[in-house]
């Protein structure tokens, strides 16, 4: 199991002071990466690391180094230890209990910003565990109102949380005035939630989703969209503190949220401004510059001809504001965005100080997608044949990891218990296969974690192979988005376990749809297939407009093949309506099949034996069986 499902929480930690405990975490650690911690008693212990003296002094010089903890001790014991290291849940750090059988997953500390909920739901999917949350927005199956914004970038602004908070576990009305950013988490809350998005009652709590500084008496929390985007233009040797100062003047002018910013944004002969970069740097602002020919095309309300003389284009502060807000406007294929463009909001302001030489021009433009400062990532998950016990731990977690899920609506259902509160899910009809594969690339492009789901194994006949050539058209660099592929027990597979061993030796897998790829290659696969004496696994064997393709395969298998020669016909393998059946090649005609339907036909040697399928793979007849 790759660990990368597991970075955003390390460096991770785990604590076991019993032989069982350390058994029981030592696989978890393996999975995420945590260091174990042991006292010297239990030293023998494989991979681990040893401290002496008391645990409780140990863990003190542990805490301010590690992001989460994960205990393998009674959970009084825990709490007791923690206590005298708390100190508030904004920068406290996740803290897990695993039971000693590793029967269950506890969220005991810091669930929501130090991310213990999480990492317990992606513990407990990997070990088979129960997880055991607590919190209200668990509960009501509601996003974390302190976590609402983080898969968009969201910046955390001024607020009552805790007020706001108590009102939603009280299923108050909390009102949500929301004037920049995604709405995408707005579709995807449960049926039943107290948000109130028109209208809303002038006394209620209020979420306000904006790129304003706004005040209120009521009680309000604010969380700002990473969507404005400063254009600055400034005097050869400006200095940092001048840039700064005239950045915050404006803000305060037009009554503007800091947090707001995305990037700061200029021409590429100041990609070397020292006092521009040392600001950038400080404040961890994303610096974009953009040559003359590029800006010169962008329209702007103020261009100046000295400017252009100097420079090679009109404007610089405004066009870059401009141009940067726009491309990312566009960077996300959704029909909701197409319509709004980026605007200037702020047209160029020049400061200057008389007590010092520079100067600085500064505007800002308004994109209505932020910008998210994430690396997205692709997980393209095989969930298996539809049962959850078949679906391998790692798919399992990733789907839990992920901020986005998307798939066909059958597939969706099969996998929804892992499915977590404040997730967006988005499913599509099983025709839009590549509309499911651009919309997964542009989220992850934009920067959320998307899990792109297939039935059985997602790269055979599944939708990993469809992204990886959609990203090939896009010209993926192979780094972003990044991509992992966690594998699942394919329909052949799991067809075959229910039968017996059909696959035991050489066999092949044709589809006989013939909606993506023509009947006459289709054939020409099945006469090879049939004439090399593979067992073939046929896939969409039927719908309801193609009937005769089996017909078909069955006549040409029959022209290699014994009639006698054992079929296995199994629909909905490892789900509630599984039905198998045992036939013979000359008797396929008679037995119903559907989509849903995965056919095995035996090549020259299977036989039946006591209702099972049995295809030699010839130990028996080698010369090391006499």
């Amino acid at each position: 199991m790759s660990q990368s499902l597991f970075e955003p929480f390390q460096p991770l930690v785990a604590i076991a002071t019993t032989p069982q405990a350390a058994t029981t975490l030592q696989p978890i650690c393996q999975l995420t990466g945590a260091i174990l911690w042991v006292p010297e008693t239990l030293a023998d212990q494989a991979n681990v690391q040893v401290y002496s003296g008391s645990l409780r002094d140990h863990l003190a010089t542990l805490w301010p180094q590690h992001r989460g903890f994960i205990f393998g001790l009674a959970t009084g014991a825990v709490v007791r230890l923690i206590a005298p290291l708390l100190e508030h849940k904004s920068q406290d750090p996740a803290v897990l209990v695993v039971e000693e059988q590793g029967q269950s997953v506890i969220s005991l500390c810091s669930g929501h910003l130090g991310h213990a909920d999480q990492l317990t739901r992606l513990i407990a999917s990997q070990i088979g565990a129960t997880s055991i949350i607590t919190g209200t927005s668990t509960r009501s199956q509601l996003p974390s109102l302190d976590l609402l914004g983080q898969p968009f970038g969201w910046q955390r602004g001024a607020g009552d949380w805790n007020q706001v908070s108590g009102a939603i576990a009280r299923q108050q009305s909390v009102a949500v005035v929301q004037e920049s950013g995604s709405k995408l988490w707005q579709a995807h809350l449960p049926a039943e939630h107290p948000f109130v998005f028109a209208d809303p009652p002038g006394d209620a709590p209020q979420v306000c989703i904006t790129h304003r500084a706004a005040a209120s008496d009521l009680p309000i929390v604010r969380w700002h969209p990473r969507v404005l985007w400063v254009g600055i233009g400034c005097e050869r040797g400006t200095s940092r503190a001048l840039i700064e100062q005239g950045i915050e003047q404006v803000f305060r002018e037009f009554g503007l949220a800091m947090d707001a910013i995305a990037s700061i944004t200029t021409l590429d002969l100041k990609a070397d401004e020292a006092g521009l970069l040392e600001l950038c740097q400080d404040r961890n602002w994303p610096l974009q510059c953009f040559a003359p020919e590029v800006l010169r095309g962008v329209e702007v309300p103020t261009p100046s001809e000295i400017v252009a003389a100097e420079v090679g284009t009109p404007s610089v502060a405004e066009a870059a504001a401009l141009y940067a807000a726009q491309v990312q406007a566009g960077s996300l294929e959704a029909e909701s965005l197409k319509a709004e463009p980026a605007t200037l909001i702020v047209p160029k302001q020049i400061i200057r100080n008389a007590e010092e030489a520079g100067a600085a021009t500064v505007a800002i433009a308004l994109s209505p997608l932020e910008f998210t400062g994430r690396q997205g990532r692709l997980y393209l998950v095989g969930t298996g044949p539809g049962s959850l016990d078949q679906m391998t731990p790692a798919a399992q977690t990733a789907i839990v990891q992920a901020d986005a899920v998307i798939g066909y609506s059958l597939y969706m259902d099969l996998v929804q218990s892992r499915l977590r509160p404040g997730q967006m899910i988005e499913t599509y009809p099983i025709t839009q296969e590549r509309q499911r594969a651009q919309r997964a690339i542009a989220l992850a492009n934009w920067g959320l974690t998307v899990a792109m789901i297939s039935s059985g194994d997602a790269g055979i006949y599944g939708m990993a192979g469809l992204v990886l050539e959609e990203l090939e058209l896009q010209n993926w660099d192979g780094r972003a988005p990044a991509v992992e592929i966690f594998p699942g027990v394919s329909a052949l597979q799991a067809a075959a376990s229910r039968v017996g061993t059909p696959l035991m030796h050489d066999f092949c897998a044709i589809s006989l749809s013939d909606r993506l790829t023509p009947w006459e290659v289709i054939e020409k696969r099945l006469q090879a297939a049939a004439a090399a004496d593979f067992v073939t696994a046929l896939y969409n064997p039927r719908s309801q407009l193609r009937v005769e393709q089996l017909t078909i395969a069955q006549t040409i298998m029959l022209e290699h093949r014994d009639p006698n020669t054992p079929v296995a016909v199994v629909r909905s393998a490892y789900r509630e309506d599984e039905a198998t059946q045992l036939t013979t090649l000359g008797q396929l005609h008679t037995v119903t099949v559907d989509m849903l339907t995965t056919v095995l036909i035996g090549n020259g040697s299977t036989h039946t034996y006591q209702n099972w399928m049995i295809t030699p793979r010839g130990y028996l007849n080698s010369p090391q069986a006499s």
